[in-house]
């Protein structure tokens, strides 16, 4: 059985900072891929950044410079750095990852960005 389990979401002022993290159950060495996505109210779940075993990393167009996604091997945990928050960046953050040909959801955590 694979767990991802999410932490660190909460509100911040625009401009600020939040670090989420994903902790996994098994070795993210075993995982094909992992990654962060998204969901806004009212709109689809979209990805934010991932990276694979090769060690390539994908990030969307309007996180990019923005957005960080590292791991913690020794940890099983997979981070997001998010710096200089905006409004829009609120959204239910998951993480993801694929094992042998399944793909696993964590239980997702609240990024709200307000003044």
């Amino acid at each position: 059985q694979v767990q991802l389990v999410e932490s660190g979401g909460g509100l911040v002022q625009p401009g600020g900072s939040l670090r989420l993290s994903c902790a996994a159950s098994r070795s993210i060495f075993s995982f094909d891929a992992m990654g962060w996505y998204r969901q806004a109210p009212g709109k689809q779940r979209e990805l934010v950044a991932s990276f694979t075993t090769g060690g390539s990393t994908n990030y969307a167009d309007s996180e990019k410079g923005r957005f960080t996604i590292h791991k913690d091997n020794a940890k099983n945990t997979v981070y997001l750095q998010m710096n200089s928050l905006k409004p829009e960046d609120t959204a239910v953050y998951y993480c993801n990852g694929d094992y042998w040909r399944n793909t696993y959801w964590g239980q997702g955590t609240q990024v709200t960005v307000s003044s």
